[in-house]
């Protein structure tokens, strides 16, 4: 049973969400109240940078806009270019699931699902940037409609991400990036700044093996979004296949830091050059131990009618939140199961600076009673079309069990969004 895109319980065709950018509708109209399905050309003036722009003004030392300005001065007049832009939602809301050759319709892909490599497979050396030619891998995006009525993009149709990638940057170049990235995220284990570095190495993982170099860290963006301050509004953006981080910042404090998207394939433990990793291993950890401790007639309550493919919420659906809530409410659960509800929103919260995370936190703890926890499938989440969802008066988070796309076995997708603070509360 499948439900219309005004539903809170639509579900979403997988093939609609691979089109990934179609929210870039937005471009056009100017206003998220007039999203809708259908894809623009690449290429938006709205990307370009504005002579008022600026990568020097004001900014206490350590902070996250004096880092982006470190950063910035490492850069070449060209890549400056590239990289400092205007501050709209137009730009803001330029991110995907998708790695970024598939978006622009140029990458080489990947061999499809064919078994999966040995767990010390090596990675290769990063691309400049995403290539051009070949087959993308199977999922790609490829027209037609998705199943709320809206038409899915052609991988060629959606916008590509603004900024410059990690590709093109110098050693040096990168040292003061991952300066500035380690500063905008948390330091919790396993989540934060240690999670990206993981999904990065994953993502040369699947460069090595099948997916060609369409992959890679090396086709991951970032871009400053007006001038990192501490006056005025800006947004710290970087993402690639499976990652968007999204900070936006308003004379000098972090207002708002979603959407913020997770998915990762390989998923499981890997080795890269070396080193073991696990993705998203304490957010599944965290999902699975909120689910085992719920008591079977509260998975009961909790349990969706209809079967979720992907995200509800996923890119190009911003500020579509319904407006009814769904399972089990948090205020029915005891002390223990509420630790476990907040647990598992603390995992997607503590990706951002461990200060800025405790505000934030705090702040879904006051509304924990007015929070609800569905799910459907499995409650394992280890199966294809495995979803679990938490929504509360201000938070929103999705985690969703896909099929395999470079390499066999099943992935996640996830999304945590803020009724409120999505773009900063930016909506047009």
């Amino acid at each position: 049973m499948t439900k219309n895109a005004s539903s809170a319980h639509q579900t979403v065709s997988r093939r609609w969400f691979l089109a990934g950018l179609s929210a870039t509708a937005l471009v056009a109209t100017g206003c998220a109240s007039e999203n809708s399905g259908s894809s623009s050309s690449s290429g938006s003036g709205s990307a370009s940078a504005s002579g008022s722009l600026t990568a020097t003004g004001t900014a206490a030392a350590g902070s996250v806009a004096a880092l982006a300005q470190a950063f910035y001065a490492t850069l070449d007049d060209d890549q400056k270019a590239a990289t400092l832009l205007e501050y709209s939602l137009s730009n803001a809301a330029r991110w995907s699931n998708l790695p970024q050759g598939l978006i622009t319709g140029g990458g080489t892909g990947g061999t499809g699902a064919g078994g999966t490599p040995p767990s010390g497979a090596s990675g290769g050396a990063p691309p400049s940037g995403a290539a051009g030619g070949g087959t993308p891998p199977s999922g790609a995006p490829g027209g037609g409609n998705d199943s709320s009525g809206g038409t899915a993009g052609t991988s060629g149709s959606s916008q590509a991400r603004v900024g410059i990638s990690l590709g093109e940057l110098s050693k040096s170049q990168l040292k003061a990036f991952y300066k500035l990235l380690k500063a905008a995220t948390g330091t919790a284990t396993g989540l934060g700044y240690a999670e990206i570095t993981a999904h990065l190495a994953a993502d040369d993982y699947l460069e090595a093996n099948g997916g060609g170099d369409t992959y890679g860290r090396g086709n991951f963006y970032v871009a400053l979004l007006g001038s990192p301050q501490d006056s005025g509004t800006w947004e710290f953006q970087f993402g690639g296949h499976h990652l968007a981080v999204a900070n936006t910042y308003i004379d000098g404090k972090l207002v708002g830091a979603t959407p913020s998207f997770r998915g990762i394939e390989p998923n499981g433990s890997f080795t890269q050059d070396g080193t073991k990793y696990n993705a998203l291993g304490v957010k599944e950890a965290a999902f699975t131990a909120l689910l085992a401790g719920l008591s079977s007639d509260q998975r009961a309550t909790a349990k969706l009618s209809d079967v979720y493919t992907d995200l509800v919420l996923g890119p190009g659906k911003d500020w579509s939140f319904p407006t009814d809530h769904e399972g089990i409410q948090v205020s029915s659960l005891s002390a223990s199961q509420k630790k476990l509800v907040l647990a598992a929103i603390a995992t997607y919260v503590n990706d951002i600076a461990d200060a800025d995370a405790a505000t934030i936190l705090s702040r879904y703890k006051r509304e924990l009673d007015d929070t609800y926890v569905a799910y459907s499938g499995t409650a394992a989440l280890t199966e294809k079309n495995d979803y679990i969802r938490i929504d509360g008066p201000s938070v929103w988070i999705e985690f969703s069990m896909q099929a395999g796309i470079v390499l066999s076995g099943n992935h996640p997708h996830s999304v945590w969004r803020d009724r409120t603070t999505d773009y900063g509360g930016t909506q047009s």
